[in-house]
């Protein structure tokens, strides 16, 4: 849950669009990186022009004898990368007669960024393109191809925001309130003393003290970082981990309202325990949509569907799970993780050999690594552009964005549960999450940058929550919690 942040991209990303010979012809779009100060690309279609494909991926063009002549002139020419500079290549094709240059990699497509100072005289287009797209392209559309060059702009607003939107408020509103009927439930039992001390020490067991609090902060931290040195390795051991735990808390999910259906419940005995049968069956459906999430996880037409529902069943069950135990740990641990997300997000940059985003870096993938960490909500970006093409089609956020104000929430209500506050503290506080949200949201349509989420829910639920506790005379128990031991009153 340590990552989080909401993720746009932001970069010089355009598109290839090629066309076959065939009739009707077949058409399909490629992800490229450009640099706009070297030259800017048509908006649109409408105003780009066609070239044919001259394949020269066998040179990498850093002299012109490689070439024989005339075969590249009124062109777009596509060359491997390497020993050579950009613009040393694009001059090269340039007096030789291309029209446009394409610069197939191997490697993860980065920003160009040669020194133009001494290539004033270079003016045509020069890209960088996948070598896979370029071999997919001779597979898809045939040896004989055009191509041309644009850059749509980047839409200012994309309505997957509005999904990531409801899911990430329904999730916190539903935890919260599922942690509240949990804490009614407690207040109601009346166990034996026996019973009473049992059920203490499991609420102590599950709820952050202020040590614990920095204890987890710090993991965190050592976690991410972790992450972006050892990527490729511990990728798959979050992905197991993350297959068992949503596994548990969809079951702990369903159970809960399976619990409210008076129908199916035939028991078996086994090992001088009863068990449900249909808890057995629930148990077997979890564990096999967990599996088939593993085992189709890079599949983006529908696997995003299954970790979205794995991921939101687990940040309910974490939600309603661990308990903060007064105001004063829930700012201790917001604080911290807004420190730690705004540090990831934008200080790290300045310390990374490429500067980028540690956060990001590991949100998205590092170093090209096709496997993604699933500790975030995806959702495929509605808009066409050509973000949708280069390594970000989804829209993210961290489950971090979600669990971390969550538990807020959830003290929140568990607070107007024991003080019998008609959930004034809950409503106000998933009120200003979701405010929260929307900041963050035009934020980042204004910045065209990934945000730290936390950056403006933490503010948002934080004084919000203060504000009702002051204008209600509370301050001083909503600090310090209502007692625990209220519930075990007899």
């Amino acid at each position: 849950i340590c990552n989080s942040g909401l993720l746009q991209v932001n970069s010089d990303e355009g598109i290839l669009h090629a066309a076959g010979n065939g009739v009707p012809p077949v058409t399909k779009d490629y992800c490229i990186i450009y640099n706009s100060n070297w030259n800017s690309l048509p908006k649109s279609l409408d105003n780009a022009t066609f070239r044919t494909l001259e394949n020269l991926t066998s040179t990498v063009l850093c002299n012109s004898s490689e070439v024989p002549s005339g075969l590249m002139k009124d062109k777009a020419v596509v060359v491997m990368r390497g020993n050579c500079t950009f613009l040393e290549k694009a001059r090269i094709a340039q007096s030789s007669g291309a029209k446009i240059l394409l610069i197939a990699s191997k490697q993860r497509l980065s920003p160009l960024s040669d020194n133009k100072t001494d290539f004033e005289d270079v003016t045509i287009p020069v890209a960088l393109i996948r070598y896979n797209d370029i071999v997919d392209m001779q597979l898809t559309l045939g040896s004989e191809v055009n191509v041309t060059l644009y850059s749509p702009p980047l839409p200012e607003f994309d309505y997957s925001m509005v999904v990531i939107f409801l899911i990430a408020v329904f999730t916190v509103a539903l935890g919260g309130y599922w942690s509240g009927v949990a804490e009614l439930e407690n207040m109601k039992a009346v166990p034996s003393p026996e019973e009473r001390e049992t059920r203490r020490k499991k609420e102590e067991n599950v709820t952050l003290t202020p040590v614990t609090v920095i204890l987890f902060v710090v993991i965190c931290c050592v976690m991410l970082v972790l992450l972006y040195f050892f990527y490729k390795w511990l990728v798959y051991v979050i992905i197991s981990v993350f297959c068992l735990a949503s596994a548990m808390s969809l079951y702990n999910c369903l159970a809960a309202l399976m619990g409210e259906i008076p129908f199916g419940q035939c028991r078996i005995v086994c090992c001088n325990k009863s068990i449900e049968v249909r808890h057995i069956f629930l148990a077997a459906f979890c564990t096999a949509a967990a599996i088939v999430w593993a085992v189709f996880r890079n599949e983006d037409r529908w696997a995003w569907i299954l970790q979205d529902i794995l991921g939101v069943a687990f940040c309910l069950n974490f939600i309603k799970t661990l308990k903060m135990p007064n105001f004063k740990s829930c700012v201790i641990l917001l604080g911290l993780l807004l420190l730690y997300d705004v540090f990831f997000v934008f200080i790290t940059p300045f310390i990374t050999k490429n500067g980028a985003s540690i956060m990001v870096e590991v949100a998205a993938g590092p170093f090209g690594n096709s496997e993604k960490l699933p500790v975030v909500i995806r959702v495929p970006r509605l808009e066409y552009s050509a973000a949708t093409l280069c390594d970000m089609p989804f829209s993210l956020l961290g489950f971090g964005d979600i669990i971390v104000p969550g538990l807020l929430v959830a003290y929140c209500r568990r607070f107007d549960v024991q003080t019998s506050s008609s959930s004034v503290y809950y409503i106000s506080c998933t009120i200003a999450y979701a405010i929260g949200m929307v900041l963050t949201f035009v934020v980042l349509a204004l910045m065209k940058m990934g945000q730290p989420a936390l950056l403006y829910l933490v503010p948002c639920t934080l004084i919000a929550s203060s504000i009702v506790a002051w204008r209600r005379k509370e301050m001083k128990k909503f600090w310090k919690g209502s007692s625990y031991q209220v519930g075990w009153m007899p």
